[in-house]
């Protein structure tokens, strides 16, 4: 799993210097986070949906969807998936009531 995301990133991460006009993703970018966000939040809507109706193929295909517009986000704020993982990680063990407690200010 974590070759596919850091090629991904890696590609999101070109894709800062393409053109708008020939890349997706370029163009998400140049719209800027607001535009990242609100997309990320459509495709979350799409996946609660495809999730609700119970067929498996959907949820795997909008969850994708979910995932990639996330990692836009988080190339975007100069975040990397091992960001990610690595907070996973340091979680991994954890109840979460102690965890969510613990950033509790």
């Amino acid at each position: 799993m974590n070759d596919v995301l850091n090629r991904l990133a890696e590609l999101l991460e070109q894709r800062k210097t393409a053109d708008p006009a020939s890349s997706y993703v370029a163009k998400l970018y140049a719209k800027g986070m607001d535009s990242i966000l609100k997309k990320i939040g459509e495709e979350a809507t799409e996946t609660v949906i495809a999730a609700k109706g119970g067929n498996k193929e959907e949820i795997v295909y909008e969850t994708a969807d979910l995932w990639f517009h996330t990692l836009i986000m988080l190339s975007h704020a100069g975040l990397k998936p091992q960001d990610i993982l690595d907070e996973l990680a340091r979680r991994e063990g954890l109840s979460g009531i102690t965890e969510k407690e613990s950033r509790v200010k």
